[in-house]
């Protein structure tokens, strides 16, 4: 599964190191957006975030690496909740400030739910580990991360939707609110999965992060 994330992340994490490229001067390859000139932090911070979160979030989701060397996940845990933090509220930032034709009506509402949503997800997951609740914590933190991977499936979704539905605005929004409807169903099949594998058996106590 980590190798599968991850894979499903690059895409999203070559177009933002092109993006930093062109921020810090090079080539520009990619669309011009002169608010993002004008204000490149909040962006390059965006950017770097969610790449470092893309990855270590997909290796917490390695089973043999939990168990091998809890101590990494533990502490590569404590990056991945201030990474996630760090997204949610640079991408809710751009939101606010970078918006443009294709965020319609439609989209930003939604677009602004699914950032406070990541958010919210990650202080659950992290309020539910300082507890010892191992599974509430692993519930939470996959569906945070379900919505930052979000980026990587709308890549698959405009692709192939938009020979279909098109390319007008009201089509690219509903194609890239159809990649979080995607990611949230799977997360959830996931983990409705892994509780009937476990069965009745207790969660193992954990020490508070």
């Amino acid at each position: 599964m980590p190798l599968a994330l991850i894979a499903l992340a690059a895409i999203p994490i070559t177009a933002g190191t092109l993006r930093l490229v062109e921020v810090f001067g090079g080539p520009h390859n990619l669309p011009t957006n002169p608010r993002i000139t004008a204000s490149p932090a909040p962006v390059v911070i965006h950017i770097v975030t969610a790449s470092l979160y893309a990855v270590l979030g997909a290796l917490q989701f390695s089973v043999a690496l939990r168990r091998r060397h809890p101590r990494w996940h533990r502490m590569s845990g404590r990056l991945v909740v201030p990474l996630g933090l760090t997204v949610a509220l640079s991408a809710l930032w751009m939101m606010a400030f970078y918006s443009g034709p294709q965020d319609t009506n439609a989209l930003l509402p939604i677009r602004f739910a699914f950032g406070i949503g990541l958010a919210a997800c990650i202080t659950i997951g992290l309020v539910a580990i300082r507890r010892g609740d191992v599974r509430r914590h692993q519930a939470w933190m996959t569906r945070g991360y379900a919505i930052a991977l979000g980026a990587g499936t709308q890549v698959f979704t405009l692709g192939l939707g938009k020979p279909v539905v098109g390319s007008g605005p009201l089509a690219i929004s509903l194609l890239l609110i159809a990649a979080w409807c995607i990611n949230l169903p799977i997360a959830e099949y996931d983990l409705r999965r892994t509780r009937r594998a476990r069965g009745r058996r207790p969660a193992p106590a954990v020490q508070p992060a």
